[in-house]
């Protein structure tokens, strides 16, 4: 199956965030899967590695976590 790397802009800012959200994001992503933050870019972007995984899923969870994101497009 192809992954597809789906990218969004959040407003995830500090690593102390990163590890609130890390239960959750590994809660939904299978173990060939892979998720990351990079803090470092000015939008804040997390990378999800999924083929399976929609990007209005990841959207709604970390909206409910307090988060905002949005979908880059590719």
């Amino acid at each position: 199956m192809n992954k597809r790397v789906l990218v969004f802009k959040t407003s995830v800012n500090e690593n102390r965030e990163v590890e609130k959200l890390r239960p959750v994001l590994n809660g939904i992503i299978s173990q060939n899967e892979k998720w990351n933050f990079d803090l470092e870019d000015c939008d804040n972007i997390l990378r999800v590695e999924s083929p399976e995984l929609k990007a209005e899923h990841i959207r709604e969870i970390l909206s409910l976590n307090g988060f905002d994101c949005r979908e880059l497009p590719d």
